[in-house]
């Protein structure tokens, strides 16, 4: 099977001009605007032209450290952002288990039994972090072990 049968426009032509023939008073007025927008985006696409390639963009690279710092200076600061870090994780769990008390009231309130729910949810946790580890387990391999030691 041939490409151009597959994408015959006789059947198209055959329809535009059965159309076009019927007596009707806005047929060259929209053939007219159909024909000059088509024309229109044509001719900007045609004459539009690069005389030179565009001039490559300088990059600046912003540094937030000082240059020169010493081994110290990284590891006090590591340590910082590490402690800001667990306050930041302490905070957000403090919220969330404000939160979920809040939904447990509200639980208690309308009769659902949230300590089988959060039993569920303490299980299903307990199995995600179970496949998590197996799966690092495999991933790393030997190198746990040797990490251990």
């Amino acid at each position: 099977m041939s490409y151009l049968s597959k994408f015959n426009p006789a059947g198209g032509a055959a329809d535009f001009w059965n159309e076009f023939r019927r007596p009707n008073p806005y047929r060259w007025p929209i053939l007219i605007v159909s024909c000059l927008i088509t024309f229109s985006i044509l001719s900007m696409v045609m004459w539009e032209e690069y005389r030179i390639p565009p001039e490559r963009p300088t990059v600046t690279y912003i540094t937030t450290f000082a240059e020169g710092r010493t081994d110290a200076e990284i590891a006090a600061s590591n340590e910082a952002n590490q402690r800001l870090k667990e306050k930041l994780q302490a905070e957000e769990e403090a919220r969330l288990e404000r939160q979920r008390d809040a939904y447990r009231a509200i639980g208690r309130a309308t009769g659902i039994d949230v300590d089988a729910i959060d039993a569920r949810i303490a299980r299903e946790r307990a199995a995600e972090q179970a496949a998590q580890e197996a799966r690092r387990r495999e991933l790393l391999g030997d190198k746990i072990a040797d990490s251990a030691e």
